[in-house]
């Protein structure tokens, strides 16, 4: 698809600049570019990862039953 686009100057040039040195054309810095940004973001957008306990008794015991799954909501909802 075709667009325009308003950037500065010095900015085109730059691009135009290292799209030659790169062997690349400033359409494809663009979209690398938005490609980048918009990965970037959609990251962040994710719900927090949340941090579950690994670790067990030193019985040998595990600190929850992973086959309980109120064990493991009750968990999710306490952290």
């Amino acid at each position: 698809m075709r667009t325009s686009m308003n950037l500065p100057d010095a900015l085109l040039e730059q691009a135009r600049a290292h799209a030659t040195a790169t062997g690349r054309t400033v359409t494809s810095l663009v979209e690398e570019a938005l490609r980048k940004l918009l990965a970037e973001h959609s990251v962040e957008a994710r719900a927090p990862r949340v941090a579950l306990t690994t670790d067990g008794m030193p019985d040998g015991r595990l600190l929850i039953d992973v086959t309980d799954r109120a064990a493991l909501w009750a968990e999710l909802d306490r952290a």
